[in-house]
């Protein structure tokens, strides 16, 4: 909760922030069912015993986590994708004379042309606008989103903007510079993550073949790795077997994961 007092009024909201995730149910029942999954694949590979099984459950719990901190890396990267175009439409609009409180309102129109009802960065503009109506400096409602968001570049563009606003700088050239150089970042990241498409298409497939060579060998050979289950040497080599293949899949995650 966040508060600001002026002279004839007072406005407080909760507005999302995009550093943190909230599962639905439906979200919560899909990703344990997946982790569960997953666990049941590992024991069927490297174990096959109940019991390895039951101690493998809490792994849901972890992997409910790394899809939490997937949702948040999206919705930040499409809260900064559609913040550009929320840029743009600011760009044009004090290019044409307007002042950055009615750039804002005018960049409002352009974004419900482009964007559905719902979208994240409709929504903030809207509240930005309503809360410009109830004379709140434009300025602090950029920082506050730069705040929520967590987006360096939509930070960078807020204390960028606050500077400029409150030292009376050229407001079109900041906006101009500050937009054409988010453009040109986005462009360069879309590029390499069409380039690593096919990298990380590759890397998923080499994760999958040692597993799918396990899979190969229990249903061709049946009894040719009898001796890997069921016994002590069989569990420790197994285990050491399942650390290094969860390893190198983390291992190929990083590589192919650029961020610009």
């Amino acid at each position: 909760m966040k508060e600001r007092k002026g002279k004839n009024q007072r406005w407080e909201f909760t507005r999302k922030d995009y550093r943190t995730y909230h599962f639905t149910a439906k979200e919560i029942v899909r990703y344990l069912l997946e982790g569960a999954a997953v666990c049941a694949a590992a024991d069927y590979l490297f174990y096959q015993n109940i019991l390895a099984l039951l101690f493998m459950i809490p792994v849901s719990v972890l992997y409910l986590k790394m899809q939490k901190k997937k949702c948040i890396a999206r919705q930040k990267r499409e809260l900064n994708y559609q913040f550009r175009d929320a840029l743009t439409a600011m760009n044009v609009a004090v290019q044409a004379g307007y002042s950055a409180e009615n750039a804002v309102r005018a960049s409002v129109k352009d974004l419900g042309r482009l964007y559905e009802n719902g979208s994240d960065i409709l929504d903030e503009f809207r509240y930005i606008e309503s809360q410009i109506r109830l004379s709140v400096p434009v300025e602090d409602l950029f920082i506050d989103l730069g705040k929520r968001s967590g987006v360096e570049d939509i930070e960078n563009f807020a204390a960028v903007f606050y500077t400029a606003k409150r030292t009376g700088g050229d407001m079109t050239q900041v906006i101009q510079k500050v937009a054409r150089m988010l453009g040109d970042k986005i462009e360069v990241k879309k590029e390499i993550e069409a380039t690593l498409a096919a990298k990380k298409s590759e890397q998923m497939v080499m994760s999958i073949m040692p597993a799918g060579i396990i899979c190969y060998l229990k249903l061709t050979s049946p009894g040719f790795m009898d001796v890997l289950y069921g016994n002590l040497f069989g569990i420790c080599a197994m285990t050491v077997c399942m650390v290094i293949y969860g390893f190198s899949y983390w291992l190929g995650v990083k590589i192919v994961d650029i961020e610009v």
